[in-house]
């Protein structure tokens, strides 16, 4: 980590649990530290199962060396952010307990991990025709507006607009998981590693040498097995009297 003052982060994360937790169920390390993917700045995240609290909460505070996250449920609270994760797409807690390393448990964990597991391996639920045809012809909005813009400032937020709602539809048309960040780059990793690295490269082609060729093109790949661009005939909202 860059600083020879920090503790290991599970001893941290244990101390902090002992602490600050004493009479919880059950409690994991997740995040980038048990991945091998900790930076400068990373923190701990720490998932917490404790019965005595009625409902979920977040608290971020520093403490054995280390800025750390808790993220707080009692024994069915949980269930509420694995449900929300799953409508919107984004595993962010059932995929902190899945990959997290126990701190302490007094039985609870292994059903919990278990049922993250299951929510994430079942996948995000499959997109209609209609949703699929609206996020094109979004998508296509955008596309035409960075054609046609000739403001170097305005196209900078035009393309990262793009790059989120592509990276979305590809996600999404493939029943994958999405994410926010760092984790757009990271979902279209697990995805496909190639198509990632042309992903990249188109964006950072224009973003150094303000050329919109590699992007047009991804765009267009992206959607012409599910019909291309769209602009005529779509429609949004249109009720019909009778």
């Amino acid at each position: 980590m860059g600083d020879g003052n920090k503790l290991n982060p599970v001893e941290a994360a244990r101390l902090f649990v002992n602490k600050y937790f004493p009479h919880c169920e059950g409690a994991l390390l997740a995040g980038s530290v048990i991945r091998g993917e900790a930076t400068e700045t990373s923190d701990l995240d720490i998932v917490v199962f404790d019965k005595q609290f009625h409902t979920s909460y977040r608290e971020s505070m520093v403490a054995f060396g280390w800025r750390i996250e808790a993220f707080v449920h009692n024994l069915t609270s949980y269930k509420e952010y694995f449900f929300s994760d799953y409508e919107r797409a984004q595993p962010s807690m059932p995929r902190m307990v899945a990959e997290g390393i126990i701190l302490k448990d007094e039985g609870v964990i292994g059903p919990i991990k278990e049922e993250a597991k299951e929510l994430l391996d079942k996948g995000p639920k499959e997109w209609s025709t209609e949703l699929i045809n609206t996020k094109r012809y979004f998508i296509t909005d955008a596309l035409d507006d960075f054609i046609g813009c000739t403001n170097r400032a305005e196209a900078i937020f035009i393309a990262s607009s793009l790059a989120e709602s592509v990276s979305e539809f590809v996600l999404r048309i493939n029943k994958r998981w999405v994410g926010t960040s760092k984790w757009i780059i990271r979902s279209l990793r697990y995805y496909d590693v190639e198509f990632t690295n042309q992903f990249v490269e188109a964006f950072d082609e224009f973003y150094k040498n303000e050329d919109k060729q590699k992007i047009i093109q991804l765009v267009d790949e992206v959607l012409e097995p599910h019909g291309g661009r769209l602009f005529e005939g779509f429609s949004l909202g249109k009720i019909r009297r009778e």
